[in-house]
């Protein structure tokens, strides 16, 4: 398998132990927010603050719901 490939499967399945994880804890997260998220980190964003605005969002959400 090509590097490519391998560094593909990697990033497949650490997605599926987090998306796993996530639900176990009830986060609301999709795979495809959690994908977004775990890149973000990886560039360098402070995990407390992304988890503050993904909160805060929500929060601003549920308002405008009501």
């Amino acid at each position: 398998m090509p590097p490519a490939d391998d560094k593909r499967k990697a990033a497949r399945e650490t997605i599926d132990i987090l998306n796993e994880i996530s639900t176990l804890l009830n986060t609301q997260l999709d795979r495809h927010t959690l994908s977004y998220c775990v890149s973000l980190i990886e560039n360098g964003v402070n995990p407390e603050a992304l988890a503050t605005v993904v909160m805060e969002l929500r929060a601003q959400n549920e308002a405008q719901k009501q």
